[in-house]
This record gives C-alpha cells, structure tokens and sequence, in this order.
C-alpha cells in the first residue's frame, strides 16, 4: 500500500457544524425550522452536549441561524433587502431643478428603503467642527478650517432598530452665504443637499462611492437588532463639483444582510472618429 499522510480530521463540533450548514443552504432545512436540541445532536453524532453547543455556536457566527438566551435555535428567516443604487445621485440632481413642491414630496432616503415619510423617525444633529487632518485631505483644506458635520438618523418608532445613519461633511466657506443651510430647523430641506449647494452656485458634477466592510461594535448591535455575524458596509460618498472642488464627503453605514449595492455605470459609446 502506497504511504499516504494521515488526513486532517476536523474537530467534531465542526463536522456537526458543517452537516446541519449544508441541509440549509441545500435547501434541506428552510428559513424558521427549529434546529435539533442539543442533547439531540449528542445523541447523534456521539459526543457531548458541549460540543453540540460549539457547533451551534458555530452556525450563529455564520449568520445561518438564530436563538439562544432560553429560545430554540431555528433555521434564520432573511431579512428584507434595501437595493441602494448609484442612479440615485442622478435622480437627486434631477430634482434639484424642480419646484418646492414636487422636491418635498418625497426624500432620497425613503426612496432608497421603499417607506412612507411617515413611517420613519427622523433625527439630525448639526455641529460646526475642525476639518482635522484626515477630512482637510479629502477637501484638500486646512486642518483649523471649519465644517458643517451633519448626522442623519432614520430609525422605525414600533421596534426602535436603526433603519438609516449617515455622518456628512460641508465646508462652511462653501455655504456662509446662505445660513440656512447651517440651520438644524432646515433638516428635512426639499431637494436634499445637492439643491442646498444649488442655492450657493455649485453643481455636483461627479459622485465617488467607496465600499469597505467591517464587524459591528457591540453598540451597532443593539442600534440596528443584528444577529452575529453580520458584518457592516461602510461606505464614503465624495461629491465633487464643476471647479474639481470636493464639495461634501458622507460615511453612510448599512447592515450587510439587509442591503444590496447597485453600481450603475453608464460608459460613453465608442468615438465613430479613426
């Protein structure tokens, strides 16, 4: 017999772990189906109950599954997804020209997650602050100078969990000739910001989204009802204008379950010219 090297053996909280993952994304087990007791697992796979609990555990941090704290574990049951596309900016900016009443008919953030005004509570918090270091970079400014910092919160009344949050950065030379603009009283401005910069004479002429992703703080968590395992997307939206000025850069936050990205990126045909 040829030598062969010992295969690797997983340990046994890992195959349970593995077994029950693949009847649920083959289907053999479906969102809301209650997972075996642990003591049913033991029994099963001839180990201890300490051993079903890791695989458990296992399949928690994966996100496949949910319970815990007295309840039974239970196949997860998706959560609605939030289709977030870059065609909003443009849609935005269509707006811009409209009249008050057509732009304060609805806002980009309700578009964004399919809901009525009404059924969000709306929070926006307003401070003037130094650039610093990092966002005088990014405004290519200085660091003492100052700018407008606005936090957006959207969250749902009946269940408290976090449905929207966003951090954005003005320039405050940008918009000192029309303080409304700096007014937390005008939060909920029809047309949004790019018809805010209209009112100053800029048009945003170009909108740059970078994408990361990270793990939640415990304070994410709580904030926005995760399950474990599910990551955050963060992602930084800088709005550049006719001069080549960046005119406002946002950090936008989203839970990773619960959101699909939609890059729509019209190229120009090819020149007819040789």
């Amino acid at each position: 017999m040829k030598p062969q090297k010992t295969p690797a053996r997983s340990p046994i909280a890992v195959r349970i772990a593995d077994d029950l993952r693949i009847q649920i994304e083959s289907g053999q087990r479906q969102p809301g189906d209650a997972l075996p007791t642990l003591h049913q697992l033991a029994e099963q796979w001839a180990c201890s109950t300490t051993s079903a609990r890791t695989a458990i555990d296992l399949l928690k941090k994966q996100g496949l599954i949910t319970g815990g704290r007295g309840k039974a574990p239970v196949v997860r049951i998706p959560p609605r997804q939030v289709v977030r596309t870059s065609k909003r900016h443009q849609e935005e900016k269509d707006v811009v020209l409209q009249t008050e009443e057509i732009r304060s008919r609805r806002g980009l953030a309700e578009d964004d997650m399919d809901v009525e005004l009404d059924e969000l509570e709306f929070t926006a918090d307003y401070q003037t602050v130094p650039a610093g270091e990092k966002l005088a970079e990014a405004f290519d400014i200085d660091p003492s100078d100052e700018l407008l910092q606005r936090i957006y919160e959207h969250s749902d009344p009946r269940t408290e969990r976090l449905e929207a949050w966003s951090i954005s950065w003005i320039p405050m030379k940008l918009i000192e000739s029309n303080p409304a603009i700096a007014d937390p009283a005008n939060a909920a401005w029809p047309g949004g910001t790019l018809h805010q910069l209209y009112t100053v004479g800029i048009e945003v002429i170009e909108v740059i989204d970078d994408v990361t992703a990270s793990m939640p703080s415990t304070v994410d968590v709580e904030r926005w009802h995760l399950p474990d395992g599910v990551p955050m997307i963060w992602c930084r939206r800088t709005s550049v204008d006719t001069e080549g000025r960046v005119v406002e850069v946002t950090d936008a936050q989203y839970p990773a379950d619960r959101t699909v990205l939609n890059f729509h990126t019209p190229l120009k045909p090819w020149s007819s010219e040789k």
